[in-house]
């Protein structure tokens, strides 16, 4: 979800598209406010961010083009080892920190939970596999989540996986062959949707391989945008084009989700990253982007363990809804803190580690070489 990196020259990473990283943490809030809210509406089509959780396939989007932008022209020098490197430090301390916090709720959730319904070896191995990005959709507690222990950890693993693609294949591939398959890739989202009414599926074990037309489209397009220079010079700014995302998750929700999600998907978020690429930030505006971006990414990675909370507290209380709405707003506000800490605490002091241990390897052997 980003590629911020302090590194050496060689892998150093380029200036952000900073309109974009503060549109990565209206994706990650308006994931956070869905979940809340699928936990009050069953009913999705009464859920006013139904389409909230299309704001992954933004991110899979925004993910093709930052990966392009950052890497496309240093790759082969760099190598892949080093690559695959870059993105581990980039990314797993905080699916740990995500695995380690889902753990602690499912062990002492004070609304609930059946933590004893379950031998201490599966959930040592469940954890181990959720540290690990090893499917494993065994919790039935945890509604068969592809990661037990935390839910978003399935784009994660796609996330992976793409990053490998793209190591291995992708960067060095032609543009109409790039063409081609984001072709393709366009054909299964469109047949994934109608099968299945909707886009909604890839976290679970039984819809998992909806997320492989997920994040093949989107990475994809998002690639393509890149190389392809579609970016639309205009005058829209982060508010005008934070305001464009978020509709896209307000959209009502119909009997015809299979044809107007992957219109959002296939047109509406290239657009609109092609246009946030190209919008011009006002500079009173600048340090919102820089934390909007930064605390996406731990936002995203750490809010599921209350959510299951908050569900046991929502199905044994059913709070009324002046409640429900002080806790909601109240929630949402204490998890941006709480992504808070964890990134300055806890992501940044880690990555910062592994970096310059690496920084300093790759200084010796550059001088022994």
């Amino acid at each position: 979800m980003d590629t911020n990196n302090t590194s050496a020259p060689i892998l150093q990473t380029k200036q952000h598209f900073e309109i974009l990283d503060g549109l990565r943490g209206i994706a990650a809030l308006a994931v956070v406010i869905f979940h809340f809210m699928e936990w009050v509406y069953t009913d999705a089509s009464k859920n006013f961010i139904g389409h909230g959780f299309l704001a992954v396939d933004f991110f899979f989007c925004l993910s093709g083009f930052v990966i392009g932008y950052a890497y496309d022209d240093r790759i082969a020098k760099m190598g892949v080892l080093e690559f695959f490197k870059s993105r581990l430090i980039r990314l797993h301390p905080l699916i740990v920190a995500g695995s380690v916090l889902g753990l602690l709720a499912f062990l002492f959730d004070p609304f609930g939970g059946n933590p004893g319904s379950y031998s201490a070896a599966k959930i040592i191995v469940a954890f181990l596999c959720s540290m690990l990005l090893i499917p494993f959709p065994v919790i039935a507690d945890r509604g068969f989540n592809l990661f037990s222990f935390n839910a978003p950890s399935w784009s994660l693993f796609w996330e992976y996986v793409a990053n490998i693609v793209y190591a291995f294949i992708l960067y060095r591939l032609k543009r109409g062959y790039l063409v081609l398959l984001t072709i393709i890739s366009a054909v299964a989202i469109c047949f994934v949707a109608y099968r299945s009414g909707n886009l909604l599926g890839g976290w679970s074990g039984p819809t998992f391989w909806d997320g492989s037309a997920r994040i093949s489209y989107s990475f994809l397009a998002g690639l393509l945008i890149y190389r392809s220079n579609w970016i639309i010079k205009n005058r829209l700014g982060f508010t005008g084009m934070a305001v464009l995302l978020f509709l896209a998750f307000l959209m009502p929700f119909s009997n015809r989700n299979w044809l107007t999600e992957p219109l959002i998907v296939l047109f509406y978020f290239p657009l609109l990253i092609a246009l946030g690429a190209g919008a011009a930030l006002k500079p009173g505006l600048q340090k919102i982007c820089v934390f909007s971006g930064k605390i996406s990414y731990p936002l995203y990675m750490t809010h599921y363990a209350v959510l299951w909370m908050f569900g046991n507290y929502y199905t044994n209380y059913k709070p009324g809804a002046m409640q429900l709405t002080f806790i909601i707003i109240a929630g949402v506000i204490l998890l941006v803190g709480a992504a808070y800490l964890v990134m300055v605490f806890y992501d940044i002091p880690i990555r910062k580690y592994l970096t310059d241990k690496r920084n300093e390897r790759l200084a010796r052997q550059k001088k022994g070489g």
